[in-house]
């Protein structure tokens, strides 16, 4: 019988290229996620029966246990980017990796691999890089051996990077952004993916590699390669720290008073202090080099997914063709 993965997360953003490169290699995959019902687009990536979701929830010990039963590996993918509900940064990336971990130790698993991210820092003043710190020391505490992968920005077609701000063009001819100096370097979402199953197939060793695609660039310069593909021009606006720190806390707010029911998706004072920090590899850490990897070019996705941005949708290239045409006339 061919070996089992669970993939906690296996029908988010990374969690979905994970599924479908595993399932190529011949392992069964089982995806764990709170809503099986609305991740069964994942059964196709395999034959039938091969790819099944489940359910289970990282902050409950019974259905993590049940999920990780019988597997060969784990791929811990849950993360999020604000708070929402019960969904709580703590709860989720420190106590739930901890949780996968020390039951996949429990359970025998061989393999433990978990999707943290550059800036990962328990004593940072960010809540979500200090969980995602904690979250790193608890699955090394619990499973010695696992392989931690710290991406930066993530890019690819169900990105909510690019097709955030790409959709934002389409609001008015200004595009603001917080801390346009702040250098990233994006990586694509199927290196990440192919990273992720050499931890599982054991050809990458233990330890944390930060991946980062073959350019840093500024958040304006990136938004600027954005601009340049879906072929807008929109005046790109830095909004100062200060000034976003007070949008931020007013958002928050209201999230607050409402109690949840109106969720703060914008901009959150948390956010805010992680746009205050280069987000690129560290100097000497281990990353693709060590992997064998050769990292993806943006120029060689972006233009794949960011098209239906362009006034002219798919057949903008046909009208900017045509207007040559006519200039020549």
């Amino acid at each position: 019988m061919s070996k089992l993965v669970t993939i906690f997360g296996g029908s988010g953003f990374v969690g979905r290229y994970i599924a479908r490169r595993m399932a190529k290699e011949g392992w069964r995959v089982r995806v764990a996620v709170r809503r099986p019902n609305e991740a069964l687009f994942v059964r196709p990536y395999g034959v039938v029966g091969q790819v099944e979701p489940v359910l289970a929830n990282v902050r409950d010990d019974a259905s993590v246990r049940a999920a990780i039963h019988g597997a060969d590996a784990v791929v811990n993918c849950v993360g999020i980017l604000s708070e929402r509900g019960r969904n709580r940064f703590d709860q989720v990336q420190a106590e739930g990796a901890a949780r996968v971990a020390r039951i996949a130790a429990e359970e025998g698993v061989a393999r433990l691999v978990q999707i943290s991210a550059i800036g990962a820092d328990a004593h940072s003043d960010s809540a979500y890089a200090a969980t995602k710190g904690a979250g790193e020391a608890a699955v090394l505490e619990a499973f010695p051996t696992a392989v931690i992968l710290r991406p930066s920005i993530v890019f690819g077609p169900e990105d909510q990077f690019f097709n955030r701000f790409a959709a934002m063009t389409r609001l008015g001819p200004v595009l603001p952004v917080v801390g346009a100096d702040t250098r990233f370097q994006p990586v694509y979402v199927d290196d990440v993916a192919q990273a992720a199953v050499m931890g599982v197939l054991g050809t990458a060793g233990p330890g944390i590699y930060e991946l980062g695609g073959p350019d840093v660039e500024s958040f304006r310069a990136l938004m600027q390669r954005m601009l340049g593909v879906i072929r807008r021009r929109r005046l790109i606006v830095n909004v100062p720290f200060a000034v976003a720190g007070i949008m931020a806390a007013v958002l928050d707010l209201v999230q607050t008073l409402s109690l949840g029911l109106i969720h703060n998706g914008m901009l959150t004072r948390d956010q805010v202090r992680n746009l205050r920090r280069d987000n690129v590899v560290g100097e000497g850490r281990m990353g693709f080099a060590d992997l064998g990897i050769s990292p993806t070019a943006m120029e060689a996705v972006l233009e794949e997914y960011l098209w239906p941005y362009r006034p002219g949708g798919q057949y903008s290239e046909i009208k900017e063709t045509a207007r040559h045409l006519r200039g020549q006339e």
